[in-house]
């Protein structure tokens, strides 16, 4: 590996990290209640491009304005960078252009986010659907920057190849959209604890259960049953993974996998008992980032073939098709 893909590397993961970061920040300004700390004014806040912090809300809502941006040009930069130092049709290319497209419409969706006025105590079902794209969309962006650093960093990047998969593309694409659709209703569900906090768990339960209570209280019931359901069949797939594909990388994101799963139902369990604080919140959605982050890794691991393989006789010699495949 040369000093330039190694550079273009260390770069590519940071970028992970305060990809994580920015993603954070901004369910901050959800839970804070500070989506409209900057008024119905994008990109300016508050009709000024450097505004007075007047408010908290101001602070925290401009604050991720600027890591929003900060990240835009880092983004930019690392196309730049992959175009610089792989060559044409290389996997890092392609990520990193995905990379800078979900960027561009991660912005459109946090701007129509403000225009709209779908912030802060906005209760619509139009900022329920909001959410749950923004979040989408977030998670297409995340698994292709983390795509661009982990490629980047093998000494011979393998691309993927999907028709000689069988099985084992429908396990990790189901549970991959599971983990979407999870994190979707998440979003929602958070969403919901916000604008309607509960004063106890049993206050909690009551509005869960009320058919007059708004539809976002009576949508939080269903996160915890999905998230139990999405836990065990992702802790599954992983074994099985694992089994029929007993490679280092493999066996490291499937560990991974398993045992953020087992972190994140207790996290959740916690999060439900004390009324969702803010800090736990966090963490919680740190939680479900880095159990994305190595479910796409287990994926991309399980299903590549090695590109320095000359032929597809030699792939499959050695990585045979019924080794990928769930026995009857």
């Amino acid at each position: 590996m040369g000093k330039g893909q190694k550079r273009f590397a260390r770069y590519a993961w940071v970028l992970v990290a305060y990809t994580i970061a920015v993603i954070l920040w901004g369910a901050f300004v959800r839970a804070t209640g500070s989506g409209a700390g900057c008024g119905a004014h994008w990109p300016s806040c508050q009709g000024d491009i450097i505004p007075r912090p007047e408010s908290i809300e101001t602070v925290i809502e401009f604050t991720h304005r600027l890591m929003s941006g900060l990240f835009g040009i880092l983004i930019l930069a690392l196309v730049i960078g992959a175009f610089r130092v792989f060559p044409k049709g290389h996997m890092v290319r392609k990520t990193a252009v995905l990379s800078l497209i979900f960027t561009f419409t991660e912005s459109l969706l946090g701007a129509g986010l403000v225009l709209f006025e779908l912030v802060a105590y906005n209760v619509s079902a139009e900022r329920a659907v909001a959410a749950a794209l923004h979040l989408t969309n977030t998670y297409f962006l995340l698994g292709f920057v983390v795509l661009t650093a982990w490629w980047s960093s093998r000494e011979h990047p393998a691309r993927v190849r999907l028709r000689l998969e069988g099985t084992a593309v429908w396990l990790l694409g189901i549970g991959l959209a599971a983990m979407i659709i999870l994190s979707a209703a998440g979003a929602i569900t958070a969403l919901g604890d916000t604008i309607f906090p509960a004063q106890t768990l049993a206050h909690g339960l009551q509005q869960d259960v009320d058919p007059a209570a708004h539809f976002l209280v009576r949508l939080r019931i269903w996160h915890p049953m999905l998230s139990i359901l999405t836990g065990f069949y992702l802790f599954y797939i992983s074994g099985i993974v694992m089994e029929k594909r007993p490679l280092p990388d493999v066996r490291r994101f499937g560990t991974a996998v398993r045992i953020v799963v087992i972190t994140q139902v207790i996290a959740g369990g916690i999060n439900v008992i004390l009324l969702a604080p803010v800090w736990l919140q966090m963490l919680h959605l740190l939680l479900a980032d880095l159990l994305w982050l190595s479910l796409v890794l287990l994926a991309a691991t399980a299903l590549a073939v090695p590109a320095e393989a000359p032929n597809d006789t030699e792939e499959t010699e050695q990585v045979p098709r019924s080794s990928l495949s769930i026995p009857r």
